[in-house]
């Protein structure tokens, strides 16, 4: 994983590994803000958190060598769901009307004309563009597995490799959601389109998954997980299999569940039951579990994913730009089900915007305010986002957590003005991936001062790569 650029080390004690001292001049810490804060970094994580830094009379004395964090320094975001050739799609897919469906139409089009090497550009430039917003890790949900026609390459996971040189190259951790996609909806065969995504049976899809495996270097930041697309593209019959799969492998298992209520009323007439019952009844549901969206559901359901402690990432961006509607977040939460956070199709990508929104939706639907305070909000885009993608120890700025943080200004026309003890309030409800200064991944500092130490002209890159996408 590249995105370190010479920064001052120290020698470790007893000839450890060197260590790097993040001067933070504010620090969330288990959710309160703390100033002149140290965050001792080696070997990838972070090795002591010390307050009152900085100051003669502090714990810490002046170290010139400390690399400073102006703002807020907050643990790493976490984008739990990301598709990242949609981000193709921005501006394109926002002209004119239409519905998921229509939309569907052109991001299968963008689907149909990329490689491994188009795929890689675009990825790179996309995970680029997320650890300028802070972002430090991505669960890729990943179904473009084949070439046209469904012919496999040579690698049959070459596009999976292509992502995780992608996030490598883009200084970020990667979970790689493989995806088992294997019809067009209940007893429809995979039309001309989804041909490059379908295995044809669940056991492929396995058999082909179990061969990715990222090499010693990429196993530094990358992991691989599994994902049923939805119910419509896994029979019944073959969501076990692929439950199975993540179980014995102790891997995260995602799946997209009720985004539309199309997707309901044809599993209701097809198999007597909701997606949430059909998925439960053959063992998909569980902690280990993420459901994406989770937009139309009965209080059965939610009773049902809350109860097997299921967790559930909001997309809300996506979910408003696709009309898909606004999920029972607030109510999810309460029956047990952790939320996390994506920006799946990438109409933004913003987490602090996933994260506000969260709230200000529930405020909509509800017409009330206060249903989630901004130190839970900014869990969600983190910590728990982190554990939905099996880096449970992820998401926190404290001995022993891996050294992922970002820092937010407070000194922006967005976050200026208020004092100090509301920066989580400021950065929450008001600051934007613009704001974010500094972002470190594995103890290294990926963007500087707002830019990214590796991918030089990140919407050069970005130009380029979605142009080929559309050639």
């Amino acid at each position: 994983m590249n995105g370190q650029d010479g920064q001052d080390e120290r020698s470790g004690r007893d000839g450890g590994p060197p260590t790097v001292t993040y001067r933070a001049e504010y620090a969330w810490l288990n959710g309160t803000v703390e100033p002149d804060v140290d965050l001792d970094v080696a070997d990838g994580r972070i090795t002591a958190v010390r307050t009152g830094a900085g100051t003669d009379t502090g714990a810490t004395a002046p170290d010139a060598s400390a690399v400073r964090l102006r703002g807020l320094t907050v643990p790493g975001l976490a984008n739990a769901h990301s598709h990242a050739f949609h981000r193709a799609l921005r501006g394109t897919v926002q002209v004119g009307s239409g519905t998921f469906w229509t939309w569907r139409e052109v991001m299968y089009q963008v689907a149909s004309r990329l490689t491994p090497d188009t795929y890689f550009a675009l990825a790179r430039a996309v995970y680029a563009e997320m650890a300028l917003a802070g972002v430090t890790a991505v669960g890729e949900f990943h179904y473009l597995h084949h070439a046209r026609g469904g012919v496999r390459y040579d690698d049959p996971n070459a596009m999976g490799h292509a992502l995780i040189a992608a996030a490598g190259e883009a200084g970020i951790r990667i979970t790689l959601l493989d995806t088992c996609y294997l019809s067009a909806g209940f007893g429809k065969a995979p039309d001309t389109h989804q041909s490059r995504f379908s295995d044809g049976t669940a056991e492929a899809w396995a058999e082909r998954a179990d061969a990715l495996r990222p090499d010693a270097r990429a196993r530094e930041y990358a992991t691989v997980g599994a994902a049923v697309h939805s119910v419509r593209a896994v029979p019944a019959d073959q969501l076990a299999t692929v439950a199975e799969w993540a179980r014995e492998r102790e891997a995260p298992l995602h799946v997209h569940l009720s985004e539309q209520t199309a997707e309901n009323d044809a599993c209701l007439a097809a198999h007597g039951r909701t997606p949430t019952q059909l998925l439960a009844e053959h063992g998909v549901t569980g902690p280990r579990t993420t459901a994406v969206h989770a937009t139309h559901l009965t209080d059965a359901d939610i009773a049902l994913l809350g109860g097997s402690h299921t967790g559930v990432c909001m997309c809300p961006t996506t979910e408003r730009d696709l009309a898909d509607g606004i999920g029972p977040a607030a109510a999810l939460q309460r029956a047990g089900s952790p939320l996390s956070l994506g920006s799946d199709s990438h109409a933004v990508i913003d987490l602090l915007e996933e994260a506000r929104a969260l709230e200000l939706d529930e405020r909509l639907r509800t017409r009330t305010r206060g249903h989630w305070t901004a130190a839970q909000l900014l869990r969600a885009a983190s910590e728990h986002g982190h554990a939905a993608l099996g880096r449970p120890d992820a998401g926190r700025l404290e001995p022993g957590a891996p050294a992922d943080f970002a820092t937010v200004a407070l000194d922006s026309v967005r976050t200026a003005g208020p004092e100090p003890r509301l920066a989580t309030e400021a950065v929450v409800f008001a600051a934007g991936a613009a704001d974010v200064r500094h972002t470190v991944v594995a103890g290294r500092h990926v963007v500087r001062d707002g830019e990214h130490t590796a991918v030089g002209d990140v919407a050069g890159a970005l130009r380029e790569a979605v142009r080929a996408c559309h050639a």
